[in-house]
């Protein structure tokens, strides 16, 4: 595990145990202590004393102003809450949710995406042997993308094999990055045309990552000594009122889009491309090469670009 992903590791462990700090004089809570809490465990225990205190106060930061959007979880109550981390294979079929907080006595769940200093949607990856269209909307690309596509991972295939670094690419964005993200564009637009509302629907889907459910995204920024707290609540579960408490932050519902506006380059750029689309969404699609050497395969870096008015966030300084 490199060095990013031990952080991200240490820093669910740092929320988990901050939901147990936060919850355990209020109602009986138990860690669910499977796999993924030991290796999210030993990261933590891995990292620096300085690292370890950061992320700490970012953690109890960021949940106590989930807890003061989701009621139920401080809710005075004799039945048992349990919190636990969800094993890495399971973000693979969809759901990006890092820890699961479940009261199964009102049969009521919540989960939370945890972020260490970023908030990519994805970081999905091209290259000759991924079917994009297949992975992200359960629709194949057609022969023709892949056809415009090959030559270009071949000549990367070719360079990677005499141990080339990418810095050394003459024009890299005219001979790489712009034909491959063309080829990607055109593929889209065509599963667009064929497919429209599965397309629309599948790329927020995708992103998001929810599979259905909604979720809290909690995000470390180590630098800045914030944490930001973002709600995606599509389906209007979040922010539920306990017997006798409200919530003190209201959530509204957000709308998704319907409707496929543009795909087109950021303007002056090359290596970056824009999906525009109504009530607000707009993500926008960086490629760049994954390490120092050349490989035949790039990866995406996706952001939220613009969004809905309703999809609100809250930084809250430690």
């Amino acid at each position: 595990m490199n060095e990013s992903g031990i952080l991200g590791k240490a820093y669910e462990y740092a929320c988990l145990e901050a939901l147990y700090e936060s919850i355990k004089d209020i109602r009986p809570v138990e860690i669910i202590k499977n796999p993924s809490f030991s290796i999210a465990k030993n990261c933590f225990e891995r990292i620096s004393d300085t690292e370890k205190s950061s992320m700490e106060k970012s953690a109890f930061a960021g949940i106590k102003v989930i807890m003061e959007m989701e009621p139920k979880i401080a809710e005075d109550g004799r039945d048992k809450l349990t919190i636990s981390l969800q094993a890495d294979n399971i973000a693979k079929s969809g759901d990006i949710r890092d820890i699961i907080i479940i009261r199964r006595s009102v049969e009521w769940e919540i989960g939370i995406s945890v972020k260490h200093n970023h908030a990519a949607l994805k970081h999905s990856r091209l290259s000759q042997h991924i079917d994009f269209g297949k992975e992200w909307f359960q629709t194949p690309c057609s022969v023709e993308y892949f056809n415009d596509i090959t030559p270009i991972f071949k000549f990367l295939t070719s360079l990677k094999e005499k141990g080339e670094l990418w810095k050394n690419i003459r024009n890299k964005e005219d001979v790489v990055y712009t034909p491959i993200l063309k080829a990607f564009m055109k593929e889209f637009h065509r599963l667009f045309t064929q497919y429209n509302q599965k397309i629309t629907k599948g790329i927020i889907n995708y992103l998001l990552g929810s599979n259905g459910n909604d979720y809290y995204k909690l995000i470390h920024y180590d630098n800045d000594c914030k944490t930001r707290v973002i709600p995606f609540n599509i389906k209007g579960t979040l922010n539920q009122s306990a017997n006798k408490t409200k919530p003190k932050i209201k959530i509204p519902k957000i709308p998704l889009p319907s409707r496929i506006i543009e795909l087109c380059f950021k303007e002056e750029s090359k290596t970056t491309i824009v999906l525009t689309m109504n009530n607000g969404w707009a993500i926008s699609f960086r490629i760049h090469n994954a390490s120092s050497y050349v490989e035949p395969s790039l990866k995406f870096d996706i952001q939220l670009q613009g969004q809905p008015a309703d999809l609100f966030y809250i930084d809250t300084k430690w």
